[in-house]
């Protein structure tokens, strides 16, 4: 995701691998089935209001889980607000004035706790909030397991030690940075995708609209004008990942990337002449391919290594550990 998007050692490949794998089996889709039935309709009833308001906050809660499963797991450690001596992930570099839509997940939480206090996770609500995110923008709908508990703790170290991809990544090291999250190739293609929304900062994609050559012209020209090559002038102003559709969930990415029109570097890497080429071009063929590749990725990255039974708490407060 950044937004996107949206990876790296947990422990090895292997035993952060098996660690989700043994983990995620404690899930299932009926978890809150009799402790909390209301909670599928009090996350899809904020959402829509949020999201009609702004639509920009469903690419931003689908990016927060991004972040959030890829250090550490599933575990909702990135919502934990800094505090006192504790430093968490929020202010490590992939994060830091990057975030957001935290509050929008307060909200969430707030309304479960009130019919259903001290049952649900802020871990399963940052999971469901993300694919109702996705829905109603547009995309695909999924059934999502559930079952996570929260971490105690955060750590910014980790955040900040290369698990998050880089805006600036190369292909090998996208496809090496997922692996190790247990993500293969074509898992790693279709995330990119949650590109399909949202919005990136100046200061993510200035490198390549001036220095890159695989790049159209009249796009990089288009960029240029709200991106000043002045060092830190307008490092903030804000463009779409998809200049066509920039807040429907849909495949015109894909199209982006083929048209030399990505705008990050990690974007288009994906469709420089290397071995994703035919994933982009096969996912800009067909979207019903793309929608369904994409959550079984999403399915495969919300397990990676969840808290469940007694680890971990329930939070009362998403920004705060009990």
């Amino acid at each position: 995701m950044n937004i996107i998007i949206f990876a790296a050692l947990l422990f090895t490949a292997v035993s952060g691998t098996a660690a989700a794998g043994s983990s995620s089996s404690h899930l299932s889709k009926k978890f809150y089935h009799t402790s909390c039935p209301q909670l599928f309709s009090i996350v899809k009833s904020i959402l829509k209001h949020q999201i009609s308001k702004e639509r920009r906050i469903g690419a931003s809660l689908l990016r927060l889980h991004f972040h959030d499963c890829f250090v550490n797991g599933c575990d909702a450690s990135v919502l934990l607000d800094d505090h006192g001596s504790f430093v968490g992930e929020q202010n490590a570099n992939p994060n830091k004035n990057s975030l957001r839509s935290f509050d929008v997940i307060d909200k969430i939480k707030s309304r479960v706790e009130k019919s259903c206090p001290g049952v649900v996770s802020c871990a399963d609500i940052l999971t469901i909030a993300a694919r109702d995110s996705v829905a109603l923008l547009g995309g695909p709908f999924w059934n999502v397991k559930l079952g996570r508990r929260d971490s105690k703790t955060a750590s910014f170290s980790d955040a900040n030690s290369g698990l998050l991809p880089s805006p600036n990544s190369n292909l090998s090291v996208l496809i090496s940075t997922f692996k190790k999250q247990g993500l293969s190739t074509t898992d790693m293609v279709a995330l990119s995708g949650g590109h399909t929304i949202g919005l990136a900062r100046c200061s993510q994609f200035k490198t390549r609209i001036y220095k890159k050559s695989h790049i159209n012209a009249g796009f990089a020209k288009k960029r240029q004008r709200q991106c000043p090559k002045k060092q830190r002038i307008g490092i903030d102003n804000l463009a779409p990942f998809d200049i066509q559709t920039p807040m429907v969930f849909d495949n015109k990415y894909f199209d982006n990337l083929i048209k030399k029109k990505g705008l990050l570097h990690s974007d288009q890497v994906l469709f420089s002449g290397g071995s994703t080429d035919s994933l982009v071009k096969k996912y800009s063929r067909d979207n019903g391919a793309f929608n369904r590749d994409f959550v079984r990725a999403m399915i495969k990255m919300s397990h990676i290594q969840p808290l469940t039974g007694s680890d971990g708490e329930i939070r009362k407060v998403c920004g705060r550990s009990d």
